[in-house]
């Protein structure tokens, strides 16, 4: 057999960065589930121990991603990179904004390197939506196209500027050396975790989610703040994977996508469900507190997802997506 053919006959590698995060484990997960085995393998690389992949039989390679020899332990015959990995202000104790830059800018050249080097035919890569949050205030649906608009005195300004500098250089990387790439918009995406808080301005919280489903457990009543009739699209973290899945399956060279369900489920329905899903006999009072500070409200327009690869919500009925979630936090798989 000529070498040729050996590496014809060889599966498609494709290696997921940051998958030792809590998005990066779902995404390895549902990869290993929907992929066929027989034509595409899954190498996870991540950053700290986790022995779950081991458990299930994939591979897993510890890489700081700002440290380009750290690379030279990868496969080089690999089909597609998944990069989601980044330095991110909900993860971040305190303020260190050259982490933004030594994560997400030259951490994401070296993975541009990476991909180059070893003529790797597409980066799926996922960006932030805070680059177009600001234009809610305005029109509630988000637009692929929406105006960058951002705040420069917030606690995610650099995060920001640092993700829209990589997404222009992922791009350069398509113009000069044909690299695919796939731009995934993220809000905040919903899925179980064991850590229940996240950090605002440097200081530790509590995520609001995380609270009002743990007052429900104990028949506790929760409090609505502001205007209760806010909408929010509550996107799950298996969505965002098939999200990914599709990118790799597509035929397109380029694509830029907001990731969501296109629904917005009102602040007051949010509770509701959380109340109908994880009280038991006693069920939660909801508490209307008009004079507290508004809920954030966005819709993410998906329609060009759903033309050019395919995509289609599964977990758009939120009641759907709230038993998904008790179910894995019951589970407790990757812990």
């Amino acid at each position: 057999m000529t070498l040729e053919e050996v590496v014809a006959n060889m599966k498609k590698a494709i290696v997921v960065f940051g998958a030792s995060g809590d998005v990066g484990r779902y995404a390895v997960d549902y990869l290993v589930d929907h992929l066929d085995a027989d034509e595409y393998s899954i190498v996870a690389v991540g950053t700290r121990d986790f022995s779950y992949f081991g458990r299930r039989g994939i591979e897993y390679i510890r890489v700081d991603i700002t440290k380009p020899e750290q690379f030279d332990g990868l496969p080089t015959h690999v089909y597609a990179v998944i990069d989601l990995a980044g330095a991110m202000p909900a993860k971040m104790p305190g303020f260190f904004p050259h982490q933004y830059i030594d994560v997400n800018i030259n951490g994401t050249i070296n993975i541009l390197e990476y991909c180059r080097k070893n003529q790797v035919d597409r980066i799926v890569y996922a960006h932030s939506f805070g680059d177009i949050k600001d234009n809610a205030e305005k029109d509630i649906l988000l637009r692929v196209d929406s105006p960058i608009k951002f705040s420069l005195r917030s606690d995610h300004s650099i995060y920001v500027i640092s993700k829209i500098a990589a997404v222009n250089i992922i791009k350069y990387y398509h113009e000069v050396y044909g690299l695919k790439y796939f731009i995934l918009r993220l809000p905040n995406i919903y899925m179980y975790s064991s850590s229940d808080s996240f950090f605002v301005d440097g200081v530790e919280r509590k995520i609001a989610f995380r609270y009002m489903i743990d007052r429900a457990i104990r028949g506790e009543s929760i409090e609505v703040w502001g205007d209760p009739s806010r909408v929010k699209d509550m996107v799950y973290v298996k969505d965002l994977c098939q999200m990914i899945y599709r990118c790799i399956l597509s035929d397109r060279t380029a694509g830029f996508y907001n990731v969501g369900t296109g629904i917005g489920i009102s602040l007051e329905d949010q509770i509701k469900g959380i109340i109908e899903v994880f009280c038991s006999e006693k069920k939660s009072e909801m508490l209307y507190a008009p004079g507290k500070p508004n809920a954030p409200q966005y819709i993410m327009d998906i329609e060009p997802a759903r033309r050019e690869i395919g995509y289609n919500p599964e977990y758009s009925n939120y009641l759907l997506m709230l038993e998904d979630y008790k179910k894995e936090m019951e589970e407790k798989r990757f812990e």
